[in-house]
């Protein structure tokens, strides 16, 4: 929401700026310019971004306009199901987790907590890492793997936001070249009346201005929110793995999950009231 909050206050105030000093919005609409920019800056992603960074960035996009999913309430919900488990893990042993973790979707645990569910890499980052421990893996080892995962998601996850920052910088120069287009175009009608000539001059410096305005108005802080969500992301997974791992090494579930509330945001962090609450309110399943 925020995105197009932003996007709007762009619009309004280059709009705004510009009407305020006495400018023609007619010449701002300038067809040709917008084609050769947007067009050409979409011809440099295909050329220059493998499918499956396209698909993922598609993927990114709808979550920018919505806002990042990792609220404090889906933390809340985060550390309420690992009390869960790792209290299911503290009073059954791990291999009672053995079918939890085959068919997470099928788990009466796991059903409980949907925000958990529907992200289907934590889900499988959880049960993978969770597989590791009932296997008998070692704790230190486990951690190492989780760490290898999480930093491969954060470099996967930077490439989206690369793709938006790349095009972003291209685009005043691709602005240019519109320009230059249109200054061949002025070129051709020097022997025209001069309001004809400034019009064509105007039109060409209008694929300028396009051209920084998408480029610093737009695409590049596009790729900014791309780059924060996949921060997000990264820590909803770094949390887990501290759980998991203060968990297999022996910490009781309430300190295993207040190990993992220090490590969350502190704009995201719930209290200690908040946490108490919630696990509370499911101490009759555990």
């Amino acid at each position: 929401m925020l995105a197009i909050i932003g996007i709007l206050v762009v619009i309004g105030a280059v709009l705004g700026g510009y009407g305020m000093a006495k400018g023609p919005f007619a010449v701002l609409y300038q067809p040709a310019e917008l084609v050769t920019i947007l067009g050409a800056g979409f011809g440099t992603v295909l050329i220059s971004t493998p499918i499956k960074v396209l698909k993922q960035l598609g993927r990114m996009m709808p979550i920018i306009f919505k806002g990042s999913p990792y609220t404090k309430a889906t933390y809340i919900e985060l550390l309420t199901m690992q009390f869960e488990v790792f209290s299911k893990m503290r009073k059954n042993g791990l291999l009672a987790l053995e079918e939890d973790v085959a068919d997470p979707n099928a788990s009466p645990t796991f059903q409980s907590y949907p925000k958990f569910l529907g992200n289907k890499k934590a889900v499988t980052f959880f049960c993978d890492s969770l597989k590791l421990l009932i296997d008998g893996t070692d704790a230190g080892d486990a951690e190492h793997i989780m760490m290898s995962d999480m930093a491969t998601q954060q470099e996967e996850g930077a490439l989206p936001a690369g793709v938006l920052q790349k095009v972003g910088d291209a685009m005043p120069a691709l602005g240019i070249v519109a320009a230059v287009m249109g200054i061949i175009v002025t070129m051709q009608s020097l022997d025209a009346p001069p309001e004809v000539l400034g019009h064509h001059v105007a039109a060409a410096l209008v694929g300028t201005f396009l051209g920084i305005l998408v480029s610093y108005g737009f695409i590049q802080p596009l790729g900014a929110a791309v780059e924060s969500i996949a921060r997000d992301e990264n820590k909803y997974m770094q949390c887990m793995m501290v759980g998991l791992i203060s968990s297999a090494q022996g910490a009781s579930p309430r300190t295993a999950i207040e190990q993992v509330r220090r490590v969350i945001f502190t704009t995201e962090r719930p209290t200690t009231v908040d946490v108490a609450e919630a696990v509370n309110a499911i101490k009759s399943r555990v």
